[in-house]
């Protein structure tokens, strides 16, 4: 059994080698650990210090791709070198290392194929009182939207199994931590969440620069990725609402007809009728979107198949050199 710890680094020359430092060197359960980094285009010192302490892997990017390219191509980079599980922290040493273990314990036992880490936020002293509530509520909101009962949503301290990661497929560009989950939780991934510990804050959050740009952002990260599992309910809700009051008030316009005539009241007819078209128009385009749901779905199936033939085809050979090696 094989584990990975990745983290994804930009200028984080400053506290990489305590965030390492912290990382476990052994765990019950797990034969071999590795330890990868994801450059994202960082222009101070950061690969030397990962280099010099001994990290087994390096994925760089000439320049910075975002959060979200750079876990996608850690996990890649954690499959091609043979991972049985894949454990994401960050390089400011938020998360206690120690806690991996937790993580990765329910993936081992055969419980649980995602695991993330939840922090202890109500107690946790950096974060502000607006951000506590905030965290409450965009959990809330993917709980909803990935019909799970993560309580610790934004974490990005979590464990995946290697089935796990071949079907992980993050579109968006600013975070995986939102996305991953709608869609582990649609696609009825087995996932659940272990408490955690968090460490002194070393240095400020760079996924956002103020409190609005990361609700507006993690708002439309969610809508796209309910829009994206589930097109037809969501077009169908949108659409309902136009229909609806076009429809009440078309019902108006013929009480009055019925009773008065209708006379002056064509007026109420023509926006009946515009927003009942408007409602149907949407719920039309909510089949499309199914249809497209439907074909990427065949997509990803066909992706998460050419990934286990590239990376367990990749992991059967390594075996069978290290048998040869062996041997002679």
């Amino acid at each position: 059994m094989k584990l990975i710890i990745q983290i994804p680094c930009l200028n984080e020359a400053e506290t990489l080698e305590i965030a390492l430092n912290d990382l476990p060197k052994r765990i019950d359960g797990i034969d071999e650990i590795e330890y990868l980094i994801i450059n994202d285009g960082s222009r101070d010192n950061t690969v030397e210090v990962a280099e010099k302490w001994g990290v087994h892997h390096i994925v760089s990017f000439p320049r910075n791709k975002g959060l979200a390219r750079g876990f996608m191509a850690g996990l890649d980079e954690a499959l091609r070198q043979g991972a049985d599980i894949i454990v994401n922290t960050d390089a400011d040493n938020q998360y206690c290392g120690a806690d991996i273990e937790k993580l990765v314990r329910p993936i081992l036992n055969g419980e649980a194929e995602v695991v993330i880490g939840e922090r202890p936020i109500d107690t946790t002293e950096h974060f502000s009182p607006l951000k506590k509530k905030l965290q409450h509520l965009g959990s809330f909101v993917v709980r909803i939207a990935s019909k799970t009962d993560i309580p610790d949503a934004p974490s990005g301290f979590r464990a995946l199994s290697r089935e796990a990661a071949l079907h992980m497929n993050v579109v968006n560009e600013y975070s995986y931590t939102l996305e991953t989950i709608v869609q582990a939780g649609r696609n009825r991934m087995a996932i659940t969440s272990v408490p955690v510990r968090t460490n002194p804050e070393l240095r400020s959050s760079r996924l956002f620069h103020s409190m609005f740009s990361y609700v507006k952002r993690s708002m439309l990260t969610i809508l796209r990725a309910f829009m994206m599992y589930k097109p037809l309910l969501c077009f169908t809700l949108v659409g309902a609402v136009p229909f609806l009051i076009g429809l009440g008030i078309g019902i108006r316009f013929l009480c009055f007809y019925f009773t008065t005539g209708g006379s002056g009241h064509v007026q109420s007819l023509i926006l009946a009728c515009t927003l009942m078209i408007m409602g149907f128009m949407t719920f039309i385009i909510g089949l499309q979107a199914d249809v497209i749901a439907a074909n990427r779905r065949i997509l990803e199936d066909v992706q998460y198949h050419l990934r286990r033939m590239e990376y367990d085809g990749r992991r059967g050979n390594d075996d069978r050199k290290e048998d040869e090696t062996s041997a002679s």
